[in-house]
């Protein structure tokens, strides 16, 4: 019982979104009867196969991990079911956090390498023009 408390609180500042003004649940942590932490299914609303496969390339990098896989409920709805099955005593939802923050920072890094580019290409292009004169 105190577990699963602690995981809630893992999760909870990844729990909800503002929406139109009211709180909307962005995730969902679902588990089937009789099975345990280990094993779990999070549905992630509003998102699609960019983030799906992308988050689970992240966590399968993890030796603890067993299975990481993810489906689309339905082409017309936009929300993913990712399932986790980590091995030991390792609960799902710690990959699942590592994974998310991983892919943040692999994001991060792009974001700051294009603006960099973008930087050195104005740069070069004043330094050129101004060269012509």
């Amino acid at each position: 019982m105190e577990e699963d408390q602690e995981l809630e609180r893992k999760i909870s500042g990844l729990k909800t979104s503002m929406a139109e003004g009211e709180r909307k649940t962005a995730l969902e942590m679902v588990q089937a009867a009789g099975t345990d932490r280990h094993c779990v299914t999070f549905v992630l609303h509003e998102e699609d196969h960019t983030l799906g496969n992308s988050l689970r390339y992240m966590i399968m990098k993890n030796p603890e991990v067993e299975f990481c896989g993810y489906t689309t409920t339905h082409p017309s709805e936009s929300k993913i079911n990712l399932r986790i099955q980590t091995r030991g005593a390792l609960p799902a939802v710690e990959p699942f956090q590592r994974g998310l923050t991983e892919l943040m920072n692999v994001c991060q890094h792009v974001l700051d390498k294009f603006e960099a580019s973008i930087k050195e290409y104005k740069d070069q292009k004043a330094s050129r023009s101004e060269s012509t004169f």
